[in-house]
């Protein structure tokens, strides 16, 4: 029953804008905003209509939708490695932000679909160019949330590991990085919403497959049943995502205590 009522008043307020959102649409009558049940009807001719062999996915699944997924995570799994990695290392170097921090200001400053024109030219059509897109946008969370994580690993911490002698490879991956996991999170969510933007940026421009080119391709015949979902679809793709995430932050993260939790107050005798 609370497991009920939580669904409930997690999901009326969505049910309603959706319910809201049918009425208007039908009553309004415009053909560049088609209804909820429109849109449902078109996603489901596009991608549900396959054969048993394929899951009853069509061919447009695999064609598109799931190698833009692999773009998608692909360049972002990138950024993870090495905005992990070299964030570690920046932020235990004393003077290494003092020498690159203007150069990382200036570079997180520009917006990475201006660099589209730049990555074709340097990779051509394809999935280098997207790739080198997304990875560039979602990097910078990943990395300066590292390196503010990794400098503010507690002093009793640090303390404690050289009075037992932790040899440094330990120290770094038994201490430093769980330390600053809330943080490297945070960044990881973050750019993956990063990724997914990006994603559909770049196959806007230039590929030869994607969500991105269905969607404008959808927009230019004037299909826009399909084209809003092709919309709908990658804020499914967000939200599932972002809660697989979240899920194994919880996981991660289920050692330290909830922020939520209150703490235990001490009382005098």
């Amino acid at each position: 029953m609370n497991v009920l009522s939580a669904f409930a008043r997690r999901w009326s307020l969505f049910l309603g804008a959706v319910l809201l959102w049918e009425i208007a649409t039908r009553v309004a009558g415009d053909v560049y905003f088609p209804p909820p049940t429109g849109i449902l009807g078109a996603a489901a001719e596009m991608w549900f209509t396959g054969p048993a062999a394929q899951l009853f996915l069509t061919d447009v699944v695999y064609e598109h939708i799931v190698p833009s997924v692999g773009r998608a995570l692909g360049g972002w799994t990138i950024a993870v490695l090495l905005g992990v990695g070299l964030g570690t290392v920046l932020g235990r170097s004393r003077t290494g932000m003092d020498y690159v921090g203007p150069l990382f200001a200036f570079s997180r400053a520009i917006p990475p679909p201006t660099l589209v024109p730049v990555f074709l030219v340097l990779f051509g059509i394809g999935t280098g160019m997207q790739l080198t897109t997304i990875v560039f946008g979602a990097l910078w969370p990943i990395l300066l949330n590292t390196v503010d994580g990794v400098r503010s690993v507690d002093r009793v911490k640090q303390d404690t590991a050289r009075s037992f002698g932790t040899p440094r490879h330990y120290w770094v991956l038994g201490v430093v990085l769980p330390a600053a996991s809330p943080k490297i999170f945070a960044g990881l969510r973050l750019s993956l919403s990063i990724a997914l933007i990006l994603m559909v940026v770049s196959e806007m421009v230039g590929a030869e497959n994607g969500i991105g080119k269905e969607l404008i391709f959808a927009q230019q015949r004037f299909d826009f049943p399909a084209m809003w979902a092709w919309i709908v679809l990658l804020g499914v793709l967000g939200y599932g995502l972002n809660a697989l995430l979240l899920t194994v932050e919880r996981r991660v993260l289920g050692w330290q205590q909830s922020r939520d939790q209150p703490t235990a107050k001490t009382t005098g005798a």
